[in-house]
């Protein structure tokens, strides 16, 4: 019969367990580091776009104030400076020729209502717009009222702004109160 005695001072150990798990971190440490080093190539080829992108950008705007800074040389000579002022002027007279004056009152006709009468009229143009001052009277509150609500729901007139508002006692005219206003005119 054969028996199995050890005889050793030391019994022998096995380090399985150590080797185990020293791979699955080695291999786990492995994996991590592959992951960072992919993250720091995609983050460092992101940042060489962006310089690069940043270059250009800064070349353009080098390039637009040079520009810039020659069309301001240009436009400050006396002469260039004379022509521009006489094309604003034509350009202003062209516009007010422009505008149908027509349509306008045609569209403050359409918003008046009944018991309301236009007193007096300016208008001024202003950039393209109409700047209208009305003296407006009507025969009653009401009446003024149906007309300062068509005048903010139609879609022609606009920045509505009351400057006086006063009763009249006296029947002459058959106005009771008269509107001072400005209204601004656009084109549609």
């Amino acid at each position: 019969m054969l028996l199995r005695h050890n005889l050793a001072t030391k019994p022998l150990e096995t380090h399985r367990r150590f080797f185990v798990f020293s791979s699955a971190a080695g291999v786990f440490a492995a994996v991590l580091f592959l992951a960072l080093g992919w993250h720091v190539h995609s983050i460092r080829k992101a940042d060489a776009t962006f310089q690069s992108q940043l270059a250009s950008t800064q070349h353009r705007i080098e390039v637009l104030t040079a520009e810039r800074q020659s069309l301001e040389s240009f436009f400050a000579d006396p002469s260039n400076a004379r022509l521009h002022d006489r094309a604003t002027f034509v350009n202003t007279i062209l516009d007010a020729r422009s505008f149908n004056w027509t349509r306008m009152f045609m569209d403050l006709e359409r918003v008046l209502p009944g018991g309301v009468r236009v007193l007096s009229i300016e208008p001024k143009q202003v950039n393209g717009q109409a700047a209208v001052k009305l003296t407006v009277g009507a025969v009653s509150e009401e009446e003024k009222q149906k007309f300062l609500r068509a005048l903010e729901q139609s879609g022609t007139f606009s920045h509505l702004q009351l400057t006086n508002v006063h009763a009249l006692h006296q029947e002459s005219s058959g106005d009771q109160v008269i509107l001072e206003l400005t209204v601004i005119y656009s084109r549609a």
